[in-house]
Protein backbone atom coordinates (compact mmCIF):
# COMPACT_ATOMS: atom_id res chain seq x y z
CA UNK A 1 0.00 0.00 0.00
CA UNK A 2 1.38 3.41 -0.96
CA UNK A 3 2.10 6.04 1.66
CA UNK A 4 -0.41 8.89 1.93
CA UNK A 5 0.42 12.16 0.16
CA UNK A 6 0.08 15.54 1.87
CA UNK A 7 -1.21 18.46 -0.20
CA UNK A 8 -1.36 22.13 0.75
CA UNK A 9 -4.12 24.21 -0.86
CA UNK A 10 -4.17 27.98 -1.19
CA UNK A 11 -7.95 28.04 -1.34
CA UNK A 12 -10.72 25.69 -0.18
CA UNK A 13 -11.99 25.93 -3.75
CA UNK A 14 -9.03 23.78 -4.85
CA UNK A 15 -10.55 20.83 -2.95
CA UNK A 16 -13.40 18.82 -4.45
CA UNK A 17 -16.57 19.81 -2.61
CA UNK A 18 -18.18 16.37 -2.75
CA UNK A 19 -15.07 14.69 -1.35
CA UNK A 20 -14.78 17.24 1.47
CA UNK A 21 -18.45 17.09 2.44
CA UNK A 22 -18.46 13.31 2.21
CA UNK A 23 -15.62 13.20 4.70
CA UNK A 24 -17.38 15.72 6.95
CA UNK A 25 -20.51 13.54 7.01
CA UNK A 26 -18.46 10.69 8.50
CA UNK A 27 -17.38 12.70 11.55
CA UNK A 28 -18.84 12.32 15.01
CA UNK A 29 -19.61 16.04 15.32
CA UNK A 30 -20.13 17.67 11.90
CA UNK A 31 -21.42 21.22 11.73
CA UNK A 32 -22.71 23.38 8.88
CA UNK A 33 -19.73 25.70 9.38
CA UNK A 34 -17.32 23.04 8.14
CA UNK A 35 -19.20 22.46 4.90
CA UNK A 36 -17.26 23.22 1.75
CA UNK A 37 -19.77 25.86 0.66
CA UNK A 38 -19.40 27.74 3.96
CA UNK A 39 -15.59 27.75 3.89
CA UNK A 40 -15.51 28.64 0.20
CA UNK A 41 -17.93 31.53 0.76
CA UNK A 42 -15.69 32.91 3.51
CA UNK A 43 -12.79 32.92 1.08
CA UNK A 44 -14.53 34.05 -2.09
CA UNK A 45 -16.38 36.89 -0.35
CA UNK A 46 -13.13 38.25 1.07
CA UNK A 47 -14.33 37.72 4.63
CA UNK A 48 -11.55 35.22 5.44
CA UNK A 49 -8.80 35.77 2.89
CA UNK A 50 -5.22 37.06 2.78
CA UNK A 51 -6.55 40.62 2.55
CA UNK A 52 -8.33 40.23 5.92
CA UNK A 53 -5.38 38.43 7.55
CA UNK A 54 -6.64 34.86 7.03
CA UNK A 55 -4.33 33.22 4.50
CA UNK A 56 -5.71 29.76 3.66
CA UNK A 57 -3.37 26.79 3.50
CA UNK A 58 -5.85 23.92 3.74
CA UNK A 59 -4.13 20.60 4.37
CA UNK A 60 -5.34 17.32 2.87
CA UNK A 61 -4.11 13.72 3.07
CA UNK A 62 -4.59 11.47 0.03
CA UNK A 63 -4.03 7.88 -0.99
CA UNK A 64 -4.39 7.85 -4.74
CA UNK A 65 -7.66 9.60 -5.51
CA UNK A 66 -9.12 8.91 -2.06
CA UNK A 67 -9.30 11.77 0.43
CA UNK A 68 -8.24 10.33 3.77
CA UNK A 69 -8.19 13.49 5.89
CA UNK A 70 -8.28 17.26 5.68
CA UNK A 71 -8.60 20.42 7.72
CA UNK A 72 -8.97 24.16 7.27
CA UNK A 73 -5.65 25.85 8.07
CA UNK A 74 -4.99 29.57 8.09
CA UNK A 75 -1.75 31.47 8.49
CA UNK A 76 -2.46 34.58 10.51
CA UNK A 77 -0.71 37.81 11.46
CA UNK A 78 -3.20 38.63 14.21
CA UNK A 79 -5.57 36.91 16.65
CA UNK A 80 -8.86 38.55 15.74
CA UNK A 81 -11.95 36.45 15.07
CA UNK A 82 -10.78 33.36 16.98
CA UNK A 83 -12.52 33.52 20.41
CA UNK A 84 -9.75 31.56 22.11
CA UNK A 85 -7.63 34.42 23.30
CA UNK A 86 -3.84 34.28 23.08
CA UNK A 87 -3.03 38.00 23.13
CA UNK A 88 -1.01 37.56 26.33
CA UNK A 89 1.14 34.92 24.65
CA UNK A 90 1.79 37.25 21.72
CA UNK A 91 2.70 40.08 24.10
CA UNK A 92 5.13 37.83 25.97
CA UNK A 93 6.87 36.93 22.72
CA UNK A 94 7.12 40.60 21.76
CA UNK A 95 8.57 41.56 25.16
CA UNK A 96 11.33 39.03 24.61
CA UNK A 97 12.08 40.25 21.10
CA UNK A 98 10.48 37.24 19.41
CA UNK A 99 7.86 37.09 16.67
CA UNK A 100 4.60 35.36 17.59
CA UNK A 101 3.08 36.12 14.19
CA UNK A 102 2.66 34.56 11.73
CA UNK A 103 1.04 31.57 13.39
CA UNK A 104 -1.12 28.71 12.10
CA UNK A 105 -4.74 28.20 13.11
CA UNK A 106 -6.98 25.21 12.41
CA UNK A 107 -10.41 26.76 12.86
CA UNK A 108 -13.54 28.06 11.22
CA UNK A 109 -13.02 31.83 11.05
CA UNK A 110 -15.23 33.96 13.29
CA UNK A 111 -17.11 30.87 14.50
CA UNK A 112 -16.81 29.76 18.15
CA UNK A 113 -18.73 26.53 17.59
CA UNK A 114 -17.30 23.18 18.63
CA UNK A 115 -17.17 20.36 16.13
CA UNK A 116 -14.92 18.29 13.91
CA UNK A 117 -11.90 20.20 12.63
CA UNK A 118 -9.66 17.29 11.62
CA UNK A 119 -11.83 15.49 9.09
CA UNK A 120 -10.58 11.92 8.80
CA UNK A 121 -11.69 8.47 7.70
CA UNK A 122 -10.17 6.84 10.77
CA UNK A 123 -8.01 7.51 13.82
CA UNK A 124 -4.80 6.64 11.99
CA UNK A 125 -5.50 9.19 9.24
CA UNK A 126 -6.33 11.81 11.85
CA UNK A 127 -3.04 11.15 13.66
CA UNK A 128 -1.11 11.44 10.39
CA UNK A 129 -2.85 14.74 9.69
CA UNK A 130 -1.77 16.17 13.05
CA UNK A 131 1.82 15.07 12.40
CA UNK A 132 1.70 16.69 8.97
CA UNK A 133 0.43 19.96 10.45
CA UNK A 134 3.27 20.16 12.96
CA UNK A 135 5.88 19.24 10.33
CA UNK A 136 4.55 21.90 7.95
CA UNK A 137 4.59 24.57 10.69
CA UNK A 138 8.23 23.72 11.40
CA UNK A 139 9.12 23.93 7.70
CA UNK A 140 7.42 27.32 7.44
CA UNK A 141 9.13 28.56 10.63
CA UNK A 142 5.78 29.47 12.20
CA UNK A 143 5.70 30.21 15.91
CA UNK A 144 2.77 27.99 16.76
CA UNK A 145 -0.19 25.86 15.76
CA UNK A 146 -3.65 26.27 17.33
CA UNK A 147 -6.65 23.99 16.81
CA UNK A 148 -9.76 25.78 18.07
CA UNK A 149 -13.09 24.33 19.24
CA UNK A 150 -12.30 20.75 18.25
CA UNK A 151 -14.44 17.72 19.00
CA UNK A 152 -13.36 14.79 21.17
CA UNK A 153 -11.54 12.82 18.42
CA UNK A 154 -9.65 15.97 17.41
CA UNK A 155 -8.57 16.75 20.94
CA UNK A 156 -7.54 13.15 21.61
CA UNK A 157 -5.39 13.07 18.46
CA UNK A 158 -3.77 16.38 19.40
CA UNK A 159 -3.08 15.21 22.95
CA UNK A 160 -1.49 12.02 21.63
CA UNK A 161 0.78 14.16 19.45
CA UNK A 162 1.90 16.19 22.46
CA UNK A 163 -0.13 19.36 21.94
CA UNK A 164 -1.21 21.31 25.01
CA UNK A 165 -4.92 21.44 25.78
CA UNK A 166 -6.92 24.47 26.81
CA UNK A 167 -10.54 24.78 27.90
CA UNK A 168 -13.05 27.60 27.81
CA UNK A 169 -16.72 27.77 28.81
CA UNK A 170 -19.80 28.30 26.68
CA UNK A 171 -23.50 28.11 27.48
CA UNK A 172 -25.87 25.70 25.72
CA UNK A 173 -29.57 24.93 26.08
CA UNK A 174 -30.75 21.34 25.93
CA UNK A 175 -34.31 20.47 24.96
CA UNK A 176 -35.34 18.10 27.71
CA UNK A 177 -38.62 17.37 29.51
CA UNK A 178 -39.35 17.95 33.15
CA UNK A 179 -37.68 15.21 35.19
CA UNK A 180 -40.96 13.79 36.45
CA UNK A 181 -42.58 13.38 33.03
CA UNK A 182 -40.65 10.35 31.85
CA UNK A 183 -40.91 11.70 28.29
CA UNK A 184 -37.72 11.96 26.25
CA UNK A 185 -39.02 13.95 23.29
CA UNK A 186 -38.41 17.41 24.72
CA UNK A 187 -40.63 20.10 26.16
CA UNK A 188 -44.06 20.35 24.60
CA UNK A 189 -44.27 24.15 24.77
CA UNK A 190 -42.43 27.24 25.94
CA UNK A 191 -44.71 27.35 28.99
CA UNK A 192 -43.75 23.77 29.83
CA UNK A 193 -40.11 24.81 29.59
CA UNK A 194 -40.73 27.78 31.88
CA UNK A 195 -42.43 25.50 34.39
CA UNK A 196 -39.16 23.62 34.80
CA UNK A 197 -37.38 26.78 36.00
CA UNK A 198 -37.23 28.21 39.48
CA UNK A 199 -39.90 30.74 40.40
CA UNK A 200 -37.66 33.81 40.13
CA UNK A 201 -36.20 32.78 36.78
CA UNK A 202 -39.51 32.11 35.05
CA UNK A 203 -40.97 35.29 36.57
CA UNK A 204 -38.08 37.33 35.18
CA UNK A 205 -38.42 35.78 31.71
CA UNK A 206 -42.14 36.50 31.63
CA UNK A 207 -41.49 40.10 32.70
CA UNK A 208 -38.87 40.57 29.99
CA UNK A 209 -41.10 39.12 27.30
CA UNK A 210 -44.00 41.28 28.47
CA UNK A 211 -41.89 44.45 28.14
CA UNK A 212 -41.18 43.67 24.49
CA UNK A 213 -44.84 42.83 23.80
CA UNK A 214 -46.10 45.95 25.57
CA UNK A 215 -43.69 48.04 23.46
CA UNK A 216 -45.70 46.93 20.41
CA UNK A 217 -43.05 44.58 19.04
CA UNK A 218 -44.01 41.38 17.24
CA UNK A 219 -41.85 38.75 15.53
CA UNK A 220 -41.92 36.72 12.37
CA UNK A 221 -39.48 34.08 11.22
CA UNK A 222 -38.34 32.77 7.85
CA UNK A 223 -36.47 29.54 7.14
CA UNK A 224 -34.11 28.74 4.30
CA UNK A 225 -35.17 29.83 0.84
CA UNK A 226 -38.13 31.73 2.36
CA UNK A 227 -35.66 34.40 3.57
CA UNK A 228 -35.97 36.89 0.72
CA UNK A 229 -33.33 39.37 -0.41
CA UNK A 230 -35.01 42.29 1.34
CA UNK A 231 -34.80 40.43 4.65
CA UNK A 232 -31.15 39.54 4.02
CA UNK A 233 -30.45 43.20 3.26
CA UNK A 234 -32.19 44.32 6.43
CA UNK A 235 -30.39 41.69 8.48
CA UNK A 236 -27.02 42.85 7.19
CA UNK A 237 -27.84 46.47 7.92
CA UNK A 238 -28.54 45.50 11.55
CA UNK A 239 -25.54 43.16 11.78
CA UNK A 240 -23.09 45.75 10.43
CA UNK A 241 -24.50 48.47 12.67
CA UNK A 242 -23.96 46.33 15.78
CA UNK A 243 -20.29 45.85 14.94
CA UNK A 244 -19.75 49.51 14.15
CA UNK A 245 -21.42 50.57 17.39
CA UNK A 246 -18.64 48.63 19.13
CA UNK A 247 -16.00 50.37 17.03
CA UNK A 248 -15.24 47.49 14.68
CA UNK A 249 -15.98 46.71 11.04
CA UNK A 250 -18.11 43.58 10.54
CA UNK A 251 -16.16 40.37 10.05
CA UNK A 252 -18.49 39.04 7.36
CA UNK A 253 -19.34 40.85 4.14
CA UNK A 254 -22.75 41.20 2.55
CA UNK A 255 -21.45 39.04 -0.28
CA UNK A 256 -20.80 36.20 2.17
CA UNK A 257 -24.47 36.09 3.19
CA UNK A 258 -25.52 36.44 -0.44
CA UNK A 259 -23.56 33.28 -1.16
CA UNK A 260 -25.13 31.55 1.85
CA UNK A 261 -28.59 32.34 0.51
CA UNK A 262 -27.66 30.55 -2.72
CA UNK A 263 -25.48 27.62 -1.61
CA UNK A 264 -26.71 26.87 1.95
CA UNK A 265 -30.18 28.40 2.38
CA UNK A 266 -31.43 25.46 4.47
CA UNK A 267 -28.87 26.25 7.17
CA UNK A 268 -30.37 29.61 8.18
CA UNK A 269 -33.32 30.78 10.25
CA UNK A 270 -34.07 34.50 10.48
CA UNK A 271 -36.17 36.26 13.10
CA UNK A 272 -37.39 39.78 12.34
CA UNK A 273 -38.79 42.09 15.01
CA UNK A 274 -41.40 44.57 13.79
CA UNK A 275 -43.15 47.52 15.36
CA UNK A 276 -46.07 49.28 13.62
CA UNK A 277 -45.34 47.15 10.55
CA UNK A 278 -41.73 48.33 10.36
CA UNK A 279 -38.74 46.00 10.89
CA UNK A 280 -36.53 47.17 13.75
CA UNK A 281 -34.28 44.22 14.65
CA UNK A 282 -33.18 40.75 13.55
CA UNK A 283 -31.42 37.67 14.81
CA UNK A 284 -29.93 35.00 12.56
CA UNK A 285 -29.72 31.38 13.67
CA UNK A 286 -27.79 28.58 11.96
CA UNK A 287 -29.19 25.05 11.85
CA UNK A 288 -27.47 21.70 11.58
CA UNK A 289 -30.39 20.42 9.52
CA UNK A 290 -33.58 21.85 8.08
CA UNK A 291 -36.87 21.06 9.77
CA UNK A 292 -39.00 18.71 7.71
CA UNK A 293 -42.12 19.19 9.78
CA UNK A 294 -42.00 15.50 10.69
CA UNK A 295 -39.90 15.73 13.83
CA UNK A 296 -36.16 15.93 14.30
CA UNK A 297 -33.84 14.23 11.84
CA UNK A 298 -31.86 11.14 12.82
CA UNK A 299 -28.73 13.17 13.60
CA UNK A 300 -28.91 15.67 16.46
CA UNK A 301 -30.85 18.73 15.36
CA UNK A 302 -28.81 21.69 16.61
CA UNK A 303 -29.37 25.44 16.41
CA UNK A 304 -26.57 27.96 16.77
CA UNK A 305 -27.15 31.53 17.91
CA UNK A 306 -25.00 33.59 15.56
CA UNK A 307 -25.78 37.26 14.81
CA UNK A 308 -28.14 39.98 15.87
CA UNK A 309 -28.68 43.70 15.41
CA UNK A 310 -31.26 46.42 16.04
CA UNK A 311 -32.05 49.84 14.64
CA UNK A 312 -34.19 50.89 17.61
CA UNK A 313 -33.67 50.40 21.31
CA UNK A 314 -36.40 48.52 23.13
CA UNK A 315 -35.97 47.25 26.67
CA UNK A 316 -35.24 43.48 26.68
CA UNK A 317 -35.42 43.23 22.87
CA UNK A 318 -32.02 41.53 22.74
CA UNK A 319 -33.18 38.76 25.10
CA UNK A 320 -36.37 38.21 23.11
CA UNK A 321 -34.65 38.17 19.71
CA UNK A 322 -31.61 36.12 20.66
CA UNK A 323 -33.00 33.70 23.28
CA UNK A 324 -36.75 33.52 23.79
CA UNK A 325 -37.86 33.53 20.14
CA UNK A 326 -35.18 30.98 19.12
CA UNK A 327 -35.87 28.75 22.14
CA UNK A 328 -39.60 28.79 21.44
CA UNK A 329 -38.88 27.84 17.82
CA UNK A 330 -36.51 25.08 18.94
CA UNK A 331 -39.16 23.58 21.21
CA UNK A 332 -41.81 23.70 18.50
CA UNK A 333 -39.53 22.14 15.87
CA UNK A 334 -37.78 19.42 17.83
CA UNK A 335 -34.34 20.99 18.07
CA UNK A 336 -32.26 19.12 20.62
CA UNK A 337 -29.67 21.78 21.43
CA UNK A 338 -29.30 25.54 21.12
CA UNK A 339 -25.76 26.90 21.41
CA UNK A 340 -25.67 30.48 22.56
CA UNK A 341 -22.23 31.42 21.25
CA UNK A 342 -19.07 32.48 23.06
CA UNK A 343 -19.04 33.46 26.73
CA UNK A 344 -21.96 35.11 28.51
CA UNK A 345 -22.63 33.97 32.06
CA UNK A 346 -25.93 35.90 31.93
CA UNK A 347 -27.23 33.16 29.61
CA UNK A 348 -27.69 30.86 32.59
CA UNK A 349 -30.71 32.95 33.64
CA UNK A 350 -32.25 31.82 30.32
CA UNK A 351 -31.46 28.14 31.06
CA UNK A 352 -28.35 27.91 28.90
CA UNK A 353 -26.01 25.79 30.97
CA UNK A 354 -22.18 25.80 31.11
CA UNK A 355 -20.31 23.46 28.78
CA UNK A 356 -16.55 23.05 28.37
CA UNK A 357 -15.02 23.61 24.95
CA UNK A 358 -11.49 22.56 24.01
CA UNK A 359 -8.57 23.72 21.91
CA UNK A 360 -5.06 22.36 21.37
CA UNK A 361 -1.80 24.27 21.02
CA UNK A 362 1.76 23.65 19.84
CA UNK A 363 4.52 26.24 20.31
CA UNK A 364 7.83 25.88 18.52
CA UNK A 365 9.91 27.68 21.16
CA UNK A 366 10.67 25.19 23.98
CA UNK A 367 10.94 27.75 26.77
CA UNK A 368 7.69 29.45 25.85
CA UNK A 369 6.00 26.08 25.43
CA UNK A 370 7.01 25.21 29.01
CA UNK A 371 5.74 28.57 30.31
CA UNK A 372 2.43 28.23 28.48
CA UNK A 373 2.01 24.67 29.73
CA UNK A 374 2.37 25.87 33.34
CA UNK A 375 -0.08 28.69 32.63
CA UNK A 376 -2.61 26.27 31.16
CA UNK A 377 -2.38 24.05 34.23
CA UNK A 378 -3.31 27.01 36.46
CA UNK A 379 -5.97 28.21 34.04
CA UNK A 380 -7.44 24.71 33.79
CA UNK A 381 -7.80 24.48 37.56
CA UNK A 382 -9.57 27.84 37.49
CA UNK A 383 -11.93 26.64 34.77
CA UNK A 384 -12.80 23.56 36.82
CA UNK A 385 -13.55 25.73 39.86
CA UNK A 386 -15.61 28.07 37.71
CA UNK A 387 -17.65 25.14 36.35
CA UNK A 388 -18.27 23.90 39.90
CA UNK A 389 -19.40 27.39 40.92
CA UNK A 390 -21.76 27.66 37.97
CA UNK A 391 -23.15 24.20 38.68
CA UNK A 392 -24.38 25.47 42.04
CA UNK A 393 -26.46 28.16 40.34
CA UNK A 394 -28.80 26.07 38.24
CA UNK A 395 -31.91 27.95 37.06
CA UNK A 396 -33.96 24.75 37.15
CA UNK A 397 -36.20 23.75 40.01
CA UNK A 398 -35.03 21.01 42.31
CA UNK A 399 -37.21 17.94 42.84
CA UNK A 400 -38.42 19.40 46.14
CA UNK A 401 -39.32 22.68 44.48
CA UNK A 402 -41.25 20.85 41.78
CA UNK A 403 -43.30 19.10 44.43
CA UNK A 404 -44.10 22.28 46.37
CA UNK A 405 -44.09 25.06 43.81
CA UNK A 406 -47.54 25.46 42.25
CA UNK A 407 -47.23 29.12 41.28
CA UNK A 408 -47.71 29.31 37.48
CA UNK A 409 -46.29 32.82 37.38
Amino acid sequence: MTDPIIRIHRSPCEIDAAAWDGLLAQQAAPSPFMRHAYLAALHESGSASPASGWTPRFVTLWRGKQLLAGCPLYVKGHSYGEYVFDWAWANAYEQHGLAYYPKAVVAVPFTPVSGARLLARDAQSRALLVQALIAWCKEEALSSLHLLFGDDPDIAACADAGLMLRHTVQFHWENQPAAASGDTSGWTSFDAFLASLSHDKRKKIRQERRKVHDAGVSFRWSLGADIDEADWDFFYRCYARTYREHGNPPYLSRDFFRRMAVTMPEAWLLFVAERHGKPIATSLIALSAASTGAGAPADPFVAYGRYWGALERVDCLHFEACYYQPLQWCIEHGVQRFEGGAQGEHKMARALMPVKTASAHWLAHPAFADAVERFLEREGAGIDNYMDHLGERSPFRSVGQQANDHDPQ
